[in-house]
């Protein structure tokens, strides 16, 4: 099995495409903390993400981050996706949260595939539109959910088997879109009531069942 097999929407293409892209395309590895793409940089390779995960984040003009999405193993990054094909720069960054490995389909093999390939066009508009409404949802969110329902939902998002989230409140406030002012006073009110433990650099959380309760209040 080759990596095409990875995507279930290329599962189909046919076998003379299929040639096509494996040897046309490249295996990238990239490192964790690398910046895969940023403002201002072309879109010269669509990346499908063989292993590890990419953060997608924007930068407002105040300075604050908030992050978009995160490309998991398995898909493919709709804002690449969308340079790809209106042929524009990036207007945010992805950063490789962990070791990651991609296929790199160079743009002039997107482009054939995308003019000739029912299947591939799927593939991509597909993987677009989900991603889309998933970006909706994130508006949707920092527009009119509370931040301690928000906050409570990304800690459990988040955290590792033992409940515990390595991050700083600034990096929380990236997550969630807001002043890391605003994380702090939360979390420290979480604290008060019992439901997590702080410290530099990590949240425990320690009732995990009024949390879970509170992120699911409507």
């Amino acid at each position: 099995m080759d990596w095409i097999d990875r995507f279930p929407g290329l599962r189909s293409l046919d076998d003379s495409l299929r040639k096509v892209l494996l040897e046309r395309s490249t295996i990238v590895s990239l490192a964790k903390n690398t910046v895969v793409f940023g403002p201002g940089k072309s879109s010269e390779n669509l990346l499908l993400l063989l292993d590890g995960t990419v953060r997608v984040q924007q930068l407002s003009e105040s300075g604050r981050e908030i992050v978009m999405y995160r490309v998991q193993a398995g898909e493919s990054c709709v804002l690449s996706t969308a340079c790809m094909l209106a042929y524009e720069d990036h207007s945010a960054e992805g950063i490789a949260e962990v070791d990651v490995r991609a296929a790199a389909i160079p743009r002039q093999v997107f482009d054939d595939l995308i003019a000739n390939s029912q299947t591939f066009r799927t593939f991509v508009f597909t993987a677009y539109s989900r991603r889309i409404t998933d970006l909706f949802y994130v508006i949707e969110e920092i527009a009119f959910r509370r931040i301690d329902i928000r906050l409570a939902a990304r800690l459990g998002e988040l955290a590792d088997g033992q409940g515990i989230l390595r991050a700083t409140h600034a990096q929380l406030a990236s997550e969630l879109g807001t002043a890391r002012e605003v994380i702090s006073r939360q979390l420290q009110e979480f604290q008060r009531k019992g439901w997590v433990e702080l410290s530099r650099g990590s949240v425990k959380m320690t009732d995990q069942g009024a949390l879970a309760a509170l992120a699911e209040t409507t």
